[in-house]
């Protein structure tokens, strides 16, 4: 077992060859060693609260959830082949591109449109659910009640029923997006984008009823720099693009479509909370007095990231942190140094450990660099009072796609982003203040 000073940083892992997930922590299922063959846990002395993962999603990842620690404990207690450890697993993600992902449920009210507009769709849900939906009172439990009810019953459909019908949809949608289809009035953008989306997930998973799953989750275009907070039963599936990701230390995941793994829809079904409505879109928030500093905070205690920024012919000083902290560099080049003396080249997918209370290392980057040095940092969680993303039903930013955003007297919607602000978002990581998802 080596043992760490205080003053000792270790390179722990160099990325030359392409992967579809990169794990970094002291996870059983997939512990990180260092160079010398020692494993992150014994270089620690013990488990990190965090996982930290850099995930490359070609494909479509499963329909899921994760469970919070009662259910998770009973889940590990049951079936401990299929869930290999007690823990809840929150997450948070971080674009690194452009990123799409289904996240959350939609609202009541989109799920009864889109029931009307798609026979097909509304043939995979019972008469009686269908009903609960259309018939729902404004109180939020029966809401929540009635998509409870449509949700078991799209998932309870019979196979061969889910598959005729996802076929005839997949006819009628092609057909409609043909060039030579005269469509009856002008395609809005959503509609474009589901359509595309289910094309594309059908594509994937030939004969799955999940490829239907973007008519009742909202499916978002995450720009890079931005994230978003997944919490424990709150339902969701990655669908592309490169995103940085970090949660609490487990591997526990409760599948119901678009994969061949295990799937486990009775628990899936009676574990989600059933609150709708998209979770926080975040730029990040400024940290320690530098904008160049950005963090993502979450409301758990486990983790939290940052993303530092070192521009060519700067310098960047990372604060001295008392927990142990994980860092990735996730682009370009540089080198640091801090008191000790010790210097670090830095290059893209290079990985390295920091003690609690190390030396606070410095960053620069020459001025003849074309782009900037970017590293992601993930620890326990320092602003736990100061979160800036949310999941579930509390701070939700987004009323759904079908939403009109509010208009000021003028009659310009008070929120509405530019297609050129956007662009400078992605370009720039922003300035980190929140801000509502735009409604397409």
């Amino acid at each position: 077992m080596h043992k760490l000073t205080p003053y000792k940083l270790l390179l722990f892992l160099f990325l030359d060859t392409p992967y579809a997930e990169l794990w970094i922590g002291t996870h059983p299922s997939g512990p990180t060693r260092l160079p010398n063959g020692d494993t992150l846990e014994q270089t620690v002395g013990g488990q990190l609260p965090f996982l930290f993962k850099v995930l490359s999603a070609g494909k479509a990842l499963s329909i899921q959830a994760h469970p919070c620690k009662d259910r998770a404990k009973d889940l590990h207690k049951n079936n401990p082949t299929n869930y290999v450890d007690d823990n809840h697993k929150p997450e948070l993600a971080v674009a690194l591109t452009p990123f799409e992902a289904m996240c959350g449920f939609r609202r009541l009210e989109e799920i009864s449109i889109l029931i009307k507009k798609h026979p097909e769709f509304a043939a995979c849900i019972s008469d009686e659910a269908k009903l609960g939906v259309f018939l729902c009172s404004q109180v939020e439990e029966d809401k929540k009640e009635a998509l409870r009810k449509l949700f078991q019953s799209f998932m309870s459909c019979p196979k061969e029923t889910s598959s005729k019908q996802l076929k005839t949809l997949l006819k009628r949608l092609q057909k409609e997006q043909s060039c030579d289809f005269v469509h009856p009035h002008e395609e809005p953008p959503w509609e474009r984008k589901l359509t595309r989306a289910i094309l594309r997930l059908a594509q994937q998973f030939p004969s799955d009823s999940g490829a239907m799953a973007p008519f009742f989750l909202n499916y978002l275009l995450i720009a890079p720099g931005e994230s978003f907070y997944m919490a424990a039963n709150e339902p969701h599936a990655y669908v592309a693009g490169e995103i940085i990701e970090c949660m609490a230390c487990s591997d526990n995941v409760v599948r119901a479509g678009l994969t061949p793994k295990f799937k486990d829809v009775d628990n899936l079904v009676s574990m989600l909370t059933y609150s709708m409505g998209g979770p926080t879109i975040n730029a990040g928030t400024p940290a320690y007095g530098d904008d160049r500093i950005m963090r993502y905070t979450p409301p758990t205690g486990e983790f939290e990231v940052m993303i530092i920024t070192c521009n060519p012919g700067e310098d960047i000083t990372l604060p001295r942190l008392p927990v142990p902290a994980v860092f990735i560099v996730i682009a370009g080049s540089g080198n640091t140094d801090n008191e000790a003396g010790q210097r670090l080249v830095m290059r893209p997918g290079r990985s390295y450990y920091l003690p609690s209370d190390c030396p606070p290392l410095t960053l620069a980057v020459n001025q003849n660099k074309r782009g900037p040095l970017r590293i992601a940092l993930a620890h326990e969680n320092q602003h736990l009072t100061q979160p800036n993303l949310s999941s579930g039903e509390v701070g939700r930013h987004w009323n759904g796609e079908f939403a009109l955003p509010p208009e000021s007297p003028s009659g310009t919607p008070r929120h509405a982003i530019s297609p050129m602000a956007k662009m400078k978002l992605a370009d720039n990581f922003n300035n980190g203040a929140q801000y509502q998802v735009p409604k397409l």
